[in-house]
């Protein structure tokens, strides 16, 4: 039986920080990694997404959490095909992703930031978040097995934003896709009957994670703004509904790490609580 960790994306959100969650006195850079892994064992870094990681940050990182406490790293934009601005990458490299010698770069930088996580053995899981123009068929297969070989002794999850990945008539196929690479599949919880609504499958593909992530149930998914996308506060009884598939879950996995939207104040931080406490020890 496997532990679930609960965690949310960032602890640095400006919104979260605003809040009032972080008391006087810990609203520093250090200070605030410090007060959140005191109370979760679990965070999502979503700024590796907007820029490639620093080994000198990782390498605080490390400093300022404890053993066991456990990053998991979303990946690099240009990585996952999402548009990525020249600005943001270092030394003039252009944001070519179809240029072989910037891929190779790119990949290494983005290894290299990890590298002190790595070592230290902080690195939960890379988080692939594809796009939803990333649609099944052979160009995406192939992409997946570069993503495979070039993340070779990593923990990856994969998270398909195109709905038709986890269409009832696809579905087996891109369990046993992830499962050839030991990727571990991305559940997710989103409003439903939205056009791009992701089915809420929950699959075992590998044998050593399970993520699931809550976006927020709003129907202004993909088009209105923060605020409006993801619900400023979780009812108690959604809570309890959310908890019990993870708690399902459990069974069959190393750990499962479970990643709350953190973009409306504290609430993310809020509903982690509570699950953590429905959920009881692991």
């Amino acid at each position: 039986m496997g532990d679930i960790l609960v965690g949310t994306c960032s602890w640095a959100d400006p919104m979260l920080v605003r809040s009032g969650w972080y008391p006087p006195g810990r609203r520093d850079a250090e200070g605030r990694l410090r007060y959140y892994a005191g109370r979760f064992p679990v965070v999502e870094v979503d700024a590796t997404y907007y820029a490639l990681p620093r080994e000198r940050n990782s390498a605080l990182w490390v400093e300022r959490t404890g053993d066991g406490f456990v990053f998991d790293v979303k990946a690099f934009s240009l990585l996952t095909g999402h548009p990525t601005r020249s600005a943001v990458l270092p030394d003039g490299i252009p944001a070519d992703a179809r240029d072989p010698g910037v891929l190779d770069e790119v990949w290494a930088r983005f290894a290299a930031g990890l590298a002190p996580l790595r070592r230290a053995g902080r690195l939960g899981s890379v988080l692939f978040q594809f796009p939803p123009w990333f649609r099944p068929g052979a160009r995406a297969e192939e992409v997946l097995a570069r993503t495979a070989r070039r993340t070779e002794g990593w923990q990856v999850a994969v998270e398909f934003r195109h709905p038709a990945w986890w269409h009832e008539e696809r579905a087996d196929a891109t369990r046993a896709l992830l499962a050839r690479y030991g990727m571990a599949a991305v559940a997710v919880d989103m409003a439903s009957g939205l056009p791009s609504s992701v089915p809420p499958v929950t699959c075992v593909t590998s044998p050593r994670l399970s993520v699931v992530r809550f976006h927020g149930r709003s129907t202004a998914w993909g088009t209105g703004s923060k605020e409006e996308r993801f619900p400023v506060r979780v009812p108690r009884r959604r809570t309890r509904l959310l908890a019990s598939p993870v708690a399902g879950a459990r069974r069959g996995y190393r750990t499962g790490a479970r990643a709350v939207h953190n973009c409306c104040g504290d609430a993310a931080v809020r509903a982690a609580e509570a699950m953590r406490r429905l959920l009881g020890p692991a």
